[in-house]
């Protein structure tokens, strides 16, 4: 049996619980990530595509620091 404890690249079925959530800006072919609290509050982050594939962990910090960076424009050049 894999172990639950989160860490990253868990496949996300091991994340018992988790949440998922898409932002309401994903398009109809399923080209959008999801994210999911954890109960340890960290969160998860996974391809919407493979629901069952790897989801990568982050703390609350990280994904603040990503959010204030894609609120300022820092990553408009990758889309």
């Amino acid at each position: 049996m894999t172990d639950p404890t989160p860490y990253n690249g868990i496949p996300a079925s091991d994340l018992v619980g988790a949440a998922w959530r898409k932002s309401s800006h994903s398009n109809s072919q399923g080209n959008c990530v999801e994210f999911a609290q954890l109960a340890d509050g960290s969160v998860a982050v996974r391809n919407s595509r493979f629901p069952q594939g790897p989801a990568l962990v982050y703390t609350r910090a990280e994904i603040k620091a990503l959010l204030a960076g894609a609120k300022d424009g820092e990553f408009d050049d990758l889309a």
